[in-house]
């Protein structure tokens, strides 16, 4: 069953982004970290599936994302992947899987394609990376870029502002998205910019721009599952639209629960045996 606007049933991959992007069409992403989640998401018609190392902060309760180890990651993705029949499934790599230079880059990216299944991976950084982003690229991995905000380097930048608002810095992201992308990146995910930024990023690029907070003209957005679900409370950043309140949903429905054990409600005789 093809999703609520998809007809096209076939496996979503890197090159289809492309393509999309090449044809106009807009590219939908959430992320999910579980395999029920993930196959809700797939059903509904979502193009793009990214595990996040936002894991941290949805799953754990953690106050960044920096934790997050790759075996987690890699459980995480694996369930995901589970249950994920088009949707092309990018998995994050972890803070510290990569940092430490070119060979424990590959070896853990490596690592995560083999016993995760996913279909991509994605980094944080630009040029800085670059290096390490070829030698993946050159393994046979995909991997989509990642530039403004970048959670990992919180404590560099202190604080969640919206980046590159001054003209160096934003110089600085053009030209590291123009670099990633020619090094064979086959997206560049541009998180809390300007959206004047990213519409002029998306139009020097050649692959697909997926924006989360960087305004209408990426080739695609992205948004955390839980929040634009209304699962999540406290956190109201100008991008994030929710579209459902299931954090009031969820909790009255364990309330009735709770009042149809207390009572003797439930189980009536028809839900015994």
């Amino acid at each position: 069953m093809a999703g609520y606007l998809v007809s096209d049933e076939r496996k979503v991959t890197t090159r289809r982004f492309i393509e999309m992007k090449q044809k106009g069409e807009k590219i939908s992403m959430l992320t999910s970290y579980d395999f029920t989640m993930a196959g809700i998401v797939d059903r509904a018609g979502i193009d793009g599936i990214l595990i996040g190392d936002s894991a941290s902060n949805v799953m754990v309760g953690n106050s960044t994302t920096l934790p997050m180890t790759v075996d987690q990651m890699i459980y995480h993705a694996r369930a995901v992947v589970n249950g994920v029949k088009r949707a092309l499934v990018v998995c994050d790599m972890p803070f510290g899987s990569y940092q430490t230079g070119v060979h424990d880059g590959v070896c853990n990216a490596i690592r995560i394609m083999k016993e995760s299944g996913c279909d991509a991976l994605k980094m944080e950084g630009g040029v800085e990376i670059l290096d390490t982003v070829k030698a993946i690229l050159d393994a046979g991995i995909p991997v989509m870029a990642h530039l403004g905000l970048t959670p990992q380097s919180i404590n560099k930048f202190g604080t969640y502002a919206v980046r590159a608002k001054e003209e160096k810095e934003a110089a600085k992201l053009l030209s590291d998205a123009i670099a990633l992308a020619e090094a064979g990146c086959f997206a560049v995910t541009l998180e809390k910019v300007p959206a004047q930024l990213a519409e002029q990023v998306t139009r020097e690029i050649g692959v697909p721009t997926i924006g989360i907070g960087a305004g209408s003209h990426c080739d695609g957005q992205i948004l955390v599952v839980a929040d634009m679900l209304g699962m999540t409370q406290g956190f109201s950043p100008r991008f994030l639209r929710r579209y459902a309140d299931l954090n009031t949903v969820i909790t009255d429905a364990v309330g009735q629960y709770v009042t149809d054990v207390k009572s003797g409600d439930f189980p009536n005789e028809s839900e015994s045996y």
